[in-house]
């Protein structure tokens, strides 16, 4: 139909557009849907688009003129599973043995037949397809978040996991779903085969996620919806009938996401799937209630830090500042602005006070006195500030001269682009205008640098260890450690920490040079330097850090976007020792470690710890840890034996302790302390004693470590008249504890070890009175 008037192609209103040609599919006679099917008048299915070929000639303005584009071009593209069910001879695409394999296998896990019910084979589509689509967005390194990407991978694998559910899947299962999909797809992806395990792994922790966060919430709000259906009625006009209707009302979503944690568009998509009503109003209504939370967050955000660094805010950011003179009246100037001189240099001479302010008093200040802490503005500065994970510099104010130290400068920070405030504590007057000399304390610095571009070496080390997908999640570069947290699904054995750090000390003992260039944004993302998600980098002359590889195809080991300060060559760093793993949120892992010095003090510290354990073992220190291995197991079998020991002790006393039976109402109960037991050789005792006895109630006590343990029987004859539970608890709360259990056995603990005793001798009265 090349050329026929119905059949032009638009991208939109406005914009590149022009003829196109179809190439389609008729599945034959029987699918036609009456007398009228035919080509071109309806959209019953039985004409099927494989093939669209569209001749870019135009572009349409706003006005709808067509005005020819000075390079014409085709646009051309193919359905590879209509190509697929054409050619199988399936009249769905998810017949295809592109799905169809998916779809068995997920027809298997929920004991669910393919083709016997409609609602059944959507859900079934629905699990196969977005199995389909989790294994590819995981192994292409994206991890579910509430973010940018990785929220649409984890509204995938929730669509998923819910339409499972609907079929009888309350357990994990769509871990093993991507597994087949790996398999299925080894031959033109093989890289997803070699990933399975880790992408496995993820989808199975958010599928546990699901489960554990999820599900209890969504049960909240089908109540809470259920509660407010029955005081809504819906006049139905199709019908003229009023009924009550599950309704979803802006107060809901609110609630939803105020208090459960669900967002709105899950929300709606649970509504669709479920047949609830959306009220008109619901989104205005969601954003009044969300307006109103920020308000009331705002009324409670006070504090004198909050308003002096707003009131630096608004001075630099309005374009002046002003300050009073000290003979009366205010000047104002324009916004003080810092040059940053201490990428090469960790001393400036001349530099000149454009600006103080009070933290305290939250206003400009002419001068500082002796003593006193304040912030300063300078002309010119080597002090970096804080950000992007690295501390602020730390230092000293000196005279032209450096004999006399003006103030000790705690701390760098910059409240806006391109101004820098030292936080100082002055020792001698300070007046704006005055000339200083900035010195930063270089062994800091120096400290400083060396864990900067270590976290680089280990970000590098992390990514070729454990796989592209890793990314920064937040740092922290001091001068005394450096700590880097970083999107990972798993803790990380020792043999990955090994290599890791096995990785980064390699360059960092090939001394390579550490390199800085200034490249536009996009130049800097082609060359391959890593940018963080979230932070923001101008266009143009952003910094770019290159630790070279020449072994590395790409020409580098590791290239970041970077505006802190770096040492120049890796040799410099000394090593790199990694002292900690953990997990700081779900999917964000931490590593901590220590370069240079620190690395050195931690290391003769592990050594003279080692040699203390070597002397009190009497062993060398290489078989220190063999002989800690034979100490443990000496505890342990010496614990065996005390157990033991107590056990027969124990068992000693059953005797005694049934001579001390009374008759409550003519029922034997006993209430005892023993001594020197455990919880376990309590349980036993009270077995034993019950079958001595045939007929009774046994309530013993027990101390240790200033806490007691209680436990409660009473034999089956009795449980209809005593209950072991509402005993132990009555007891329990005499010694300041509580407990209960089953009408025949019951625990319970306490905190007040001096009452037991008496306690105890209360347990008859407390029988008597249930009998």
């Amino acid at each position: 139909r090349l050329g026929a008037k119905d059949n032009f192609w638009m991208m939109g209103e406005i914009g590149p557009c022009g003829p196109c040609s179809e190439i389609l599919y008729d599945h034959g006679e029987e699918f036609r849907c009456g007398p009228r099917c035919g080509l071109g008048t309806c959209d019953c299915g039985r004409y099927v688009e494989l093939w669209n070929l569209v001749f870019m000639q135009f572009n349409r303005d706003g006005e709808g003129r067509l005005t020819p584009l000075p390079k014409p071009s085709v646009d051309t593209g193919a359905g590879l599973e209509r190509l697929a069910a054409a050619l199988q001879g399936t009249v769905s695409n998810y017949d295809t043995d592109l799905f169809r394999p998916l779809i068995d296998h997920a027809a298997e896990l929920t004991g669910k037949d393919y083709g016997e019910e409609q609602r059944t084979d959507m859900a079934l589509r629905v699990i196969a397809d977005h199995s389909r689509a989790a294994a590819f967005v995981v192994g292409d390194g994206v991890l579910p978040s509430n973010e940018s990407r990785g929220y649409v991978l984890r509204k995938i694998i929730r669509r998923a996991i819910d339409y499972g559910r609907q079929l009888g899947l309350e357990k994990p299962f769509l871990f093993e779903m991507v597994g087949r999909v790996a398999e299925l797809m080894r031959e033109p992806y093989p890289e997803l085969l070699e990933s399975v395990q880790r992408i496995a792994t993820v989808v199975k922790a958010e599928e546990e996620k699901y489960a554990r966060l999820v599900v209890p919430a969504v049960r909240v709000l089908e109540k809470e919806i259920s509660e407010s259906q029955s005081r809504r009625l819906v006049l139905f006009p199709k019908t003229g009938v009023v009924e009550p209707a599950a309704e979803v009302t802006g107060e809901i979503l609110f609630f939803a996401y105020d208090t459960l944690g669900l967002r709105p568009d899950f929300v709606r998509d649970l509504a669709q799937e479920r047949g609830w009503r959306i009220d008109e109003g619901a989104d205005k209504d969601f954003q009044t209630e969300m307006n109103r939370q920020r308000e009331r967050a705002k009324a409670s955000w006070k504090g004198a830090a909050k308003q002096a660094a707003s009131l630096i805010y608004q001075m630099i950011a309005g374009g002046t500042f002003s300050y009073p003179l000290p003979t009366g009246g205010v000047t104002i100037i324009p916004a003080p602005k810092t040059v940053f001189e201490g990428y090469t240099q960790t001393e400036a001479v001349g530099c000149r006070i454009l600006a103080i302010v009070d933290p305290g008093a939250a206003k400009g200040k002419y001068s500082l006195d002796p003593g006193s802490a304040g912030e300063i503005i300078l002309d010119r500065t080597p002090f970096y500030a804080e950000a992007g994970g690295q501390v602020g510099d730390t230092g000293w104010l000196y005279d032209q001269e450096r004999t006399t130290v003006l103030a000790e400068v705690t701390d760098c920070y910059y409240p806006v682009q391109g101004v820098h405030i030292h936080r100082v504590l002055a020792r001698q007057t300070l007046n704006v205008g005055d000339r200083v000399k900035a010195v930063v304390n270089e062994e800091a610095r120096w400290a400083t640098m060396r864990n900067h571009t270590g976290t680089h070496l280990l970000h590098a080390a992390l990514r070729q260890v454990l796989g592209p997908h890793v990314k920064q999640a937040g740092s922290l570069v001091a001068p005394d450690r450096l700590r880097f947290d970083f999107a990972h699904y798993a803790a990380l054995d020792p043999e990955e920490l090994k290599e890791i750090e096995r990785l980064a000390n390699l360059h960092i003992l090939r001394d390579a040079p550490v390199t800085e260039e200034r490249l536009n944004l996009d130049a800097a993302l082609h060359s391959g330097a890593l940018a963080f998600f979230g932070d923001k980098y101008p266009e143009k002359n952003v910094r770019v850090i290159t630790v070279p590889d020449p072994e590395d195809e790409r020409g580098f080991y590791s290239k970041e976007l970077c505006g802190g300060t770096h040492v120049t060559h890796t040799g410099q760093i000394g090593v790199l020792k990694v002292v900690s793993e953990s997990s700081v949120a779900a999917g964000v892992r931490r590593v901590e470690a220590l370069t240079g010095e620190e690395a050195l003090v931690q290391y003769q510290q592990a050594q003279e710890r080692l040699k203390q354990l070597a002397e009190a073992l009497h062993v060398p220190e290489s078989e220190v840890p063999a002989a800690v291995e034979r100490l443990a197991q000496q505890a342990r079998q010496l614990e065996k034996e005390l157990q033991a020991t107590r056990r027969r002790s124990a068992h000693q006393q059953v005797d005694e302790l049934v001579e001390r039976v009374r008759r409550v109402k003519d029922v034997g109960v006993l209430a005892a302390v023993v001594e020197d037991v455990d919880r376990e050789t309590m349980r036993t005792l009270v077995d034993t004693l019950r079958q001595k006895l045939g007929s009774g109630v046994i309530v013993l006590g027990t101390t240790s470590n200033g806490k007691v343990a209680l436990i409660t029987a009473v034999t089956k004859d009795l449980t209809k008249k005593l209950h072991a539970g509402k005993i132990v608890k009555e007891v329990a709360s005499r010694v300041g504890g509580s407990g209960g259990g089953r009408a025949d056995l019951a625990e319970a603990g306490g905190k007040e070890p001096e009452h037991l005793r008496e306690a105890l001798e209360d347990v008859y009265r407390i029988v008597e009175k249930m009998l």
